[in-house]
């Protein structure tokens, strides 16, 4: 069940003229190339969502207001605009809405662009207007945003028929055509929800498509999801149309055996963290030619929404160091698997420490008291991948859209075979305060010898020599020379002194000078 987290909305009429073309609406100066995202929101008119406008009860134009609330932020730019099929004299889509948000609230603006909306009529006739889905998401691309980077939302009851076209399923086709092929639609999502009207006509669902157009848009809709702000009025699941080759599998860490000193842990950024003992890494290492296997048991789960992994190969590897290394898997296929629920996997794995810093290191010296961080990745690769839309998602999409061939062509094209995905890593060295101390210890030591060598180079020693029968004794400082002379005052001999010893040099011929008594 949808769940709107709603205010009532103000319903004053918007200042600004609705009828603007929207090849226009983005001519605004700074409106669309300054923004950090920039957003087109395409409301169906056309005349299968009669009941969506006559409905007292119709909570359809309260929905596209509080999703426009949750999506923009100041510095976004935003269109709101109206689509059915365009016709000459009644371009479609058509601008009910263009600026830059900043600061203030948006909610009266864009609830008055809303408020005389209505179901379109084709133009000279009382028939109301057919729908053409891929022709506004087209115009969106190639006009509203220019080619740039950006946010399409498309708000519809999934009726597209072109010409009033009957061959909903082929229209349908066409349209999942140009997303699953569409070289600029780099990601979408569908939102199906329960929203039962009636009119002249009658509904039971709608969708909401959100189309990322280039890989800044694709970045644009994750930090949207991240920041939950979305997820505060559509409570309901997105089912992924694109891509179906990435991120269709998480891995979580359940139990580690037979590595001792190293710590698994998940981060709250994703991240697989293992912290390693320097000293307990050591002996393990010495043990396994320096890379000791790690058993790790995984839960791996299904996270492409709404499809059922039927089957699949697997194959996983770690990318560490610069160095590539399988990663030994208990199983190598998967079966069954339903999106949100998981299987036990069991893998082995080497972890590189001889790549870390040694504990005696420099490096460790300059990690004292911190952690060497050693980046990398697992990788996990599904092959001959089959998936299926789960019985849950059709049974819901039957009751929502009763008639609608639209879960069969929500089956992903044959051609996406294999997907892959990255689990970052990072191997951390804990280091202790030891081998700063060492160094600390070493360097003392070195300067309190240095500083005994300069005392004892500096000191007066006592240095006893004998000239002509006669014991003196003198006091001499190292790297000194003193002259001895006679008892008449010649000079016989020179004393020289240094750390290692004392020598007798310039000695006058036939004089008695000696070392000692």
């Amino acid at each position: 069940m949808m769940r709107l987290a709603l205010l009532r909305p103000s319903l004053r009429p918007a200042p600004c003229a609705a009828a603007l073309a929207l090849a226009c609406a983005l001519t605004l100066p700074g409106a669309a190339l300054a923004a950090p995202v920039s957003h087109v929101f395409l409301v169906q008119n056309s005349g299968w969502m009669e009941p969506f406008y006559t409905d007292p009860a119709s909570p359809y134009k309260a929905l596209v207001t509080e999703v426009v609330l949750a999506a923009i932020q100041p510095g976004d730019a935003l269109v709101l605009a109206a689509f059915n099929q365009s016709l000459p004299g009644a371009p479609s889509p058509k601008a009910l809405l263009a600026a830059q948000v900043n600061d203030k609230p948006q909610r009266a603006a864009v609830a008055g662009a809303l408020a005389p909306l209505t179901t379109a009529k084709k133009p000279g006739s009382s028939a109301l207007a057919d729908t053409d889905l891929g022709e506004a998401v087209s115009a969106s691309i190639a006009t509203a945003l220019g080619g740039k980077p950006g946010l399409i939302w498309l708000f519809t009851n999934n009726k597209n028929s072109p010409n009033n076209d009957q061959a909903t399923a082929q229209r349908n086709r066409e349209f999942y055509e140009l997303i699953h092929h569409g070289g600029s639609i780099k990601k979408a999502l569908a939102f199906p929800l329960h929203m039962p009207v009636q009119g002249r006509y009658s509904a039971n669902g709608m969708m909401i498509y959100v189309f990322a157009i280039g890989d800044e848009g694709a970045r644009g809709l994750d930090a949207l999801l991240g920041a939950g702000r979305l997820q505060k009025v559509i409570t309901e699941p997105p089912a992924r149309l694109k891509p179906l080759d990435q991120d269709t599998v998480r891995l979580y860490p359940a139990k580690v055996e037979n590595v001792p000193g190293v710590a698994f842990s998940t981060q709250p950024n994703g991240i697989l963290r293992a912290d390693i003992d320097a000293g307990a890494s050591a002996a393990a290492a010495a043990g396994a030619g320096g890379t000791p296997d790690a058993r790790i048991q995984w839960r791996l789960e299904n996270t492409i929404y709404p499809y059922t992994i039927t089957s699949a190969r697997l194959a996983a590897r770690s990318v560490l160091a610069g160095a590539e290394k399988p990663i030994v898997l208990g199983a190598g296929t998967v079966n069954g698997l339903a999106p949100g629920k998981s299987q036990p996997l069991s893998s082995t794995m080497q972890l590189p420490v001889a790549h870390l810093p040694g504990k005696w290191s420099l490096e460790a010296v300059k990690a004292a008291g911190s952690a060497a961080v050693l980046p990398g990745a697992i990788e996990v690769q599904l092959s001959e991948q089959k998936l299926e839309l789960s019985q849950a998602f059709r049974e819901r999409m039957a009751k929502l859209f009763p008639g609608d061939p639209l879960p069969d062509i929500f089956t992903p094209p044959s051609q996406v075979q294999g997907s892959r995905a990255v689990l970052p890593l990072e191997v951390r060295m804990q280091f202790g305060v030891a081998p700063l101390l060492a160094l600390i210890g070493g360097l003392a030591a070195l300067l309190l010898a240095g500083f005994g060598a300069v005392m004892a180079a500096t000191r007066p020693r006592k240095v006893q020599v004998t000239v002509e029968g006669e014991l003196r004794t003198l006091h001499v400082k190292a790297g000194n020379s003193q002259p001895l002379f006679d008892k008449a005052g010649n000079k016989v001999a020179v004393l020289n002194t240094s750390l290692f010893g004392n020598t007798l040099t310039d000695l006058r011929e036939g004089a008695q000078v000696r070392l000692g008594r």
